[in-house]
């Protein structure tokens, strides 16, 4: 049922405008960058400096959990190797593809966002973390089920940072 899904998007959804679209928006999860970038800003400020700190310990959290142990345990092969006919529209994978890294990452820090920072800020980075998840259906690089559980992992991650932690600034939002 995944490769259906995966083959469906590349039938029905991708366009030349998409493509290009889609392959930048992944490439701002590659690393975690767009992430740890938006966390060194918080951090510069004070009224922020708790919500970057919250970001950082979610996302390392996570790189520990996902990256570290699951995608080992898993080791589960990029659907691109196994699905006839998928095309991938970004460079290969060095690393396994369960969970998806990107999704979990992006999750994670939005999560924190959302719960730390005033709405606006973290709605913003919901729908840009769902932007990602999605990205990496479309360019072909995970299973629906790797998103999936990134999503899922990465906000589970962050309500634990949250709870945790008192990363509010002085007891409100910023």
């Amino acid at each position: 049922m995944e490769a259906e899904i995966l083959l469906w998007i590349q039938e029905y959804i991708r366009t030349p405008v998409l493509d290009s679209l889609m392959r930048g928006i992944t490439h701002l999860g590659d690393f975690g960058i767009f992430w740890i970038l938006m966390a060194v800003v918080l951090l510069l400020y004070s009224d922020t400096r708790k919500a970057g700190a919250a970001v950082t310990v979610g996302m390392l959290a996570s790189f520990v959990f996902n990256n570290l142990l699951l995608k080992n345990l898993v080791a589960r092969t990029r659907p691109y190797e196994v699905i006839d006919g998928l095309t991938l529209l970004v460079d290969r994978a060095s690393d396994l593809s369960f969970p998806s890294g990107h999704s979990a990452t992006s999750f994670v820090a939005a999560t924190v966002m959302l719960c730390v920072l005033p709405k606006r800020y973290g709605i913003s980075a919901m729908v840009l973390a769902a932007l990602i998840a999605f990205s990496r259906l479309y360019v072909g690089i995970h299973y629906p089920t790797d998103v999936l559980f990134g999503i899922f992992s990465g906000i589970l991650i962050g309500f634990l940072t949250v709870k945790a932690g008192n990363w509010q600034s002085d007891g409100h939002r910023p």
